[in-house]
């Protein structure tokens, strides 16, 4: 019998969307997860063949080359939302992937389960800022705003754990994020009772307080850039942080730039909410840097090219 592979993102979308699968069809498999910025983990699996993989909300694109050597011998689900480019033809790999930017992986998920557990996927695309998806894809719930404000908060609270320089940056390693949510079916009932998610609660206030405490380090017609410090809370707050401003300009882009204490600069982007184009395209022209239209990043931007980079930001974004 073939090995199986459980291969997804550390953020709230890459767990949701599993979650959904494997609710739908329980099946033990290793785990192979990390950071939210750790996106080549196809590149782990040097020495895996003959087996059945799913891979779910890390770019095909940026795990090319390890996902054709493993197509010799292994069969693959891959289901995303980034920025694919070609994809590989194949009749060892079934591909959903679709970059529309109000598209999430757990949403496609969703649509492949006729809905059968959309609630996670609504918890999913709060916790991408895909809040009007999020909306749309709960209406059929009939749920009160007091349970889609903890959806949103589950969300928001899983996206948070993933976002980290490397594991020692997390509350929760993303496995055991997984493994906390796996005997629910229901993520209310998730939120009511796990003692994990009062963990991730309180650093996430503790971390966004300290990043709503820093000023922008530019601010153009087009957008605000700012800067955070080499400190664990930076790192853990990025993405929430650079979501939030999105939503209070929703007409303007948003950077963060997160000291990575090596002389680079991690780099959270956000397009316009009310356009959501732009931020995979800016990012792709920088090394290491990739994502999709609405939300993209630079892992390691050299000291050297921030000015460059906030230039780029505005040529980009006066479009």
């Amino acid at each position: 019998m073939s090995d199986f592979y459980d291969v997804f993102n550390g953020d709230a979308d890459g767990i949701c969307a599993l979650h959904q699968l494997r609710l739908a069809e329980p099946r033990e498999a290793r785990l192979v997860s990390g950071v939210k910025r750790d996106i080549k983990l196809l590149d782990g699996l040097g020495g895996v063949e003959n087996a059945t993989l799913t891979v779910l909300d890390i770019s095909l694109e940026s795990n090319r080359a390890s996902l054709l050597r493993l197509l010799a011998t292994c069969t693959v689900v891959y289901v995303d939302h980034h920025y694919a480019g070609e994809i590989p033809s194949s009749p060892r790999l079934t591909a959903h992937i679709d970059p529309s930017p109000e598209v999430c992986t757990s949403l496609i998920v969703d649509g492949l389960l006729g809905g059968r557990y959309r609630a996670w996927a609504v918890a999913a695309a709060f916790g991408d800022n895909l809040h009007d998806s999020a909306r749309k894809a709960a209406a059929s719930l009939d749920l009160s705003e007091g349970k889609l404000a903890r959806l949103r908060e589950l969300g928001e609270l899983m996206n948070y754990n993933g976002y980290g320089q490397d594991r020692e940056d997390l509350h929760l390693e993303p496995e055991a994020l997984f493994a906390a949510v796996r005997p629910y079916a229901d993520p209310l009932e998730f939120y009511e009772r796990s003692q994990d998610l009062a963990r991730l609660r309180d650093g996430f206030a503790d971390d966004l307080r300290r990043g709503r405490s820093v000023a922008p380090l530019r601010q153009s017609p087009h957008g605000r850039i700012y800067e955070f410090p080499a400190e664990k809370w930076a790192r853990r707050a990025a993405g929430v942080f650079a979501n939030e401003k999105a939503r209070e300009l929703p007409d303007k882009a948003h950077a963060l730039l997160v000291d990575n204490g090596d002389g680079t600069r991690m780099v959270s982007v956000r397009a316009p909410l009310a356009r959501r184009q732009g931020a995979d395209a800016l990012c792709r022209l920088f090394p290491t840097g990739g994502g999709r239209a609405a939300a993209a990043g630079i892992n390691s931007l050299p000291a050297a090219q921030v000015d460059a980079f906030c230039r780029t930001f505005d040529e980009v974004f006066s479009a």
